[in-house]
């Protein structure tokens, strides 16, 4: 298949025709739609996965060790934002929700991503080095900072899209259709990639919209909606590289935005503040694990002859020490308690000053030591 047909054929489906590669046990069952990729991509690929769902665990052992703060889990999700982000150029502009962790870990994930997560805003910088958007935390209020970036680029004559991650509970929030709806209308280089992963919290994908699909929803601003099976890293990398393709292909002076839903499942808890067994049972989560991204894929590239044991105990080795390594230089930098006051506005209001005022008085009286035994 051509590429200009191969493109036709991903974004101009129905969006109820799920984009597969491989099936639950890593066999290809799309061979038209499998990317030519170097076999070094492919592992680097893989040990961004496993280093994810490793960095995922790890990340919640620190919490409920009282050594990190709330933290959103990224478990079964791997196959989208390992997949997507490969196809990427790497000076596209990335912005993700908070859920996203193994996007930043396919652009390098700097050390200081974890100083976020400890409490410390020098996390957030870091990541424009990488052309990543600060960490977003409020649902969907990111979306219409992407689309003003992306038709920047576009009004700049800058051969770059905005691709902005976000889960199945945005598309409820005003955000996503104002930013569909600008996107729509000025044809930006968008590409919006929707982690339906179920459930929003507490609330499930079925109460989330009566749509048959998130996909279908581009129809509305006039533009296309693939669906992709998530948990699917080949399948998720193909949508997307076809979809950036389209977004820059200039028709006139007309780029492309998509919609693409990654359909998918988070395993574990919203965050760590979450109890999932309050409204899901263990059934169904093991129900989708049994399509789990990492194992298809290990699977998929055994057979070819691209890992084995001693390659896979290789890399295991290396995300053990990368891990140390992150953890132990995150842990060196000691936080300040005041600068919690620097970025809530541009300029303070009397009651902020107040409160940095009173932290200060506490500080004074009894040292750092009593914010520990209050906190």
């Amino acid at each position: 298949m051509t590429g200009d047909a191969l493109e036709h054929d991903l974004l101009e489906r129905e969006p109820d025709d799920q984009v597969q590669v491989l099936d639950a046990d890593g066999t290809v069952v799309a061979p038209d739609l499998e990317p030519d990729l170097e076999v070094e991509t492919l592992r680097s690929m893989y040990r961004d996965m496993r280093f994810s769902r490793r960095f995922d665990e790890r990340m919640i052992s620190l919490q409920r060790q009282g050594r990190l703060g709330t933290y959103a889990s990224l478990a079964g999700q791997e196959g989208s934002q390992i997949g997507s982000t490969y196809a990427l150029a790497d000076d596209d502009m990335l912005s993700f929700q908070y859920r996203e962790h193994g996007a930043i870990a396919a652009r390098g994930l700097p050390w200081e991503y974890l100083l976020y997560w400890m409490g410390h805003e020098d996390g957030n910088a870091a990541l424009a080095d990488v052309n990543v958007f600060p960490l977003n935390i409020s649902i969907g209020g990111h979306l219409p900072h992407a689309v003003g970036w992306s038709w920047a680029a576009k009004l700049n004559e800058d051969e770059r899209v905005a691709v902005v991650h976000f889960g199945d509970g945005s598309t409820s929030e005003g955000d996503f259709h104002e930013a569909m709806n600008i996107a729509g209308v000025f044809d930006t280089p968008t590409l919006f990639f929707c982690n339906n992963n179920q459930w929003a919290i507490s609330v499930p994908r079925e109460r989330q919209t009566a749509s048959a699909t998130i996909a279908q929803k581009a129809r509305a601003y006039g533009f296309d909606g693939v669906q992709v099976d998530g948990m699917d890293p080949l399948a998720t990398y193909v949508v997307t590289e076809a979809a950036r393709e389209n977004a820059l292909e200039a028709d006139g002076d007309r780029a492309r935005p998509i919609l693409i839903e990654a359909v998918q499942y988070r395993y574990g808890a919203h965050t760590t503040a979450d109890d999932p067994s309050a409204y899901r049972d263990d059934t169904e989560v093991e129900r989708w694990r049994q399509r789990d991204p990492i194992d298809r894929f290990e699977a998929y590239l055994r057979a070819d002859g691209v890992l084995d044991d001693d390659r896979i105990d290789t890399i295991e080795s290396e995300i053990d020490d990368t891990l140390t390594t992150l953890v132990d230089r995150a842990e060196t930098i000691d936080g300040e308690p005041g600068e919690m006051f620097e970025y809530t506005y541009a300029e303070p209001t009397p009651r902020l000053e107040d409160q940095r005022a009173s932290l200060e008085t506490l500080r004074e009286d009894h040292g750092d030591d009593a914010l520990l035994e209050d906190g």
